[in-house]
């Protein structure tokens, strides 16, 4: 087995907070259930996708403002906030907002690019600036301003009875050093990495280069492992700036044979995509790792990328059951973990 160039630090899942529209007060009671579970395990985060117009999280500042209030210690991030629906501005004071009555405690990831399925949303998002709006990264370096407390008008004092800042308020000073973008192509990497970003990556890469048929298939933890360097070379910490790897893990040492039975179906399912590059985009998936928490230790060891890292926020699957999500959060908080040589929080 490689030995392991950095120990295990930080121990963090992911959740995209799955509802019925029928009934989306009980999925989101759900989601925060699960992050009060997250920390009486000892988890040191807890982080929630993004998603609109779907039934996922689509306000996870909000969500984790709930969260905050009912948790005291473990970090709460957002992974991603797709930054095409968002005002910068605005987003700002919400992040900081929220940060705040954490403890500071908030870790924002965000992305650039345009929204999903823009020709079908464009009118209702942006209806007189659709044309015009810039999806690149000068809306992330916008964003980072303002958090970091540039001004963000040429006015500060008084006008009448009222005082005015020149910058987002509340700010909150240790926010910036906090917030993340979540990427899997080199040129994020480099970009992250020369705005003093910390770097979320996740089961999902561009695989990036001559299309050689020769060569075989292409090397996900090459790739990512690729973009972790690339990252750090570019970043004012260099080797100490922080990743976080994001893949999906199904330790099964608890389940139930019906349990393990359905989380063997899902991975199956979703297996063919991760042979080869998937559209034009040339998107490469990563396996799921579905087994015991030995059997699940091992393979993360063999991983390139895995190696370079000492934070992870475990992705879980997007349709299982409450009760699934529990056993899965206990076997890799009392199994898996110190398998990994990490230590529990609690």
């Amino acid at each position: 087995m490689p030995p392991l160039s950095r120990p295990l630090r930080k121990l963090g899942f992911l959740t995209i907070g799955l509802f019925d529209e029928a009934d989306p007060r009980r999925g989101h009671e759900s989601t925060l259930e699960i992050i009060e579970l997250g920390e009486r395990l000892g988890f040191d985060s807890a982080w929630v996708r993004h998603r609109h117009l779907q039934y996922g999280i689509s306000s996870p500042v909000a969500v984790l403002a709930a969260a905050s209030q009912r948790t005291s210690r473990i970090e709460l991030g957002t992974a991603v906030i797709p930054l095409g629906w968002e005002n910068p501005l605005r987003l700002a004071e919400d992040l900081a907002t929220v940060d705040l009555l954490s403890g500071g405690r908030l870790n924002p990831g965000v992305s650039v690019g345009p929204p999903m399925h823009y020709d079908r949303v464009k009118e209702a998002l942006y209806a007189d600036t659709a044309d015009a709006e810039d999806f690149g990264y000068e809306r992330a370096r916008r964003l980072l301003d303002f958090v970091r407390g540039e001004p963000a008008t040429d006015f500060s004092g008084m006008e009448g009875f009222e005082v005015f800042s020149d910058r987002v308020q509340p700010h909150s000073p240790g926010l910036g050093g906090r917030m993340w973008y979540g990427g899997g192509s080199l040129r994020s990497a480099q970009w992250a990495g020369e705005h003093g970003m910390n770097f979320l990556t996740s089961s999902v890469v561009k695989a990036e280069g001559p299309k050689d048929a020769s060569a075989g298939a292409p090397d996900f933890a090459q790739i990512q492992l690729s973009h972790i360097r690339a990252f750090r070379a570019h970043h004012p910490d260099g080797d100490k700036a922080r990743v976080s790897q994001g893949l999906v893990v199904i330790p099964t040492d608890s389940a139930t044979p019906a349990q393990r039975a359905k989380y063997e179906e899902y991975a199956a399912k979703r297996t063919p995509r991760t042979t080869a590059p998937q559209g034009p985009a040339r998107l490469l998936f990563a396996p799921d790792l579905v087994g015991t928490s030995a059997e699940i230790a091992e393979r993360l060891h063999a991983h390139a990328a895995f190696r370079e890292v000492d934070e992870v926020a475990f992705a879980l699957p997007f349709t299982f059951e409450h009760e699934d999500y529990v056993q899965i959060l206990t076997d890799v908080a009392t199994r898996l973990g110190p398998a990994l040589g990490r230590r529990s929080a609690a």
